[in-house]
């Protein structure tokens, strides 16, 4: 199995930043993708930031300027510095990581971190 901890969230004002960290452990050979995820009260999850193994990097339209996504080079922590925070983005911050797994392969989720932005 893959345990993730999540850490980083918290009460911030609009225009403030923070750093979410994501560490990925247990039966880890390679890391297909990882990514930032986030959900909002009523309403779905939703992609905000992702990064392949290449270093392709993907952001959702509301956060591009904003938020950068990054991985460490063992590539199995993966951050989300978020700066010019908006109360919009006030959500429960989701990591996934994306690993081969038999013939294909296999999602895997953090507990989430909740992030506030409020003044």
């Amino acid at each position: 199995q893959v345990q993730l901890v999540e850490s980083g969230g918290g009460l911030v004002q609009p225009g403030g930043s923070l750093r979410l960290s994501c560490a990925a452990s247990g039966r880890i050979f390679s890391i297909n993708a990882m990514g930032w995820y986030r959900q909002a009260p009523g309403k779905q999850r939703e992609l905000v930031a992702s990064v392949s193994t290449g270093g392709s990097t993907d952001y959702a339209d509301s956060v591009k300027g904003r938020f950068t996504i990054s991985r460490e080079a063992n590539a199995k922590t993966v951050y989300l510095q978020m700066n010019n925070l908006k109360p919009e983005d006030t959500a429960v911050y989701y990591c996934k990581v994306v690993v081969p797994w038999g013939w294909g392969s296999r999602d895997f989720w953090g507990q989430g971190t909740q992030v506030t932005v409020s003044s």
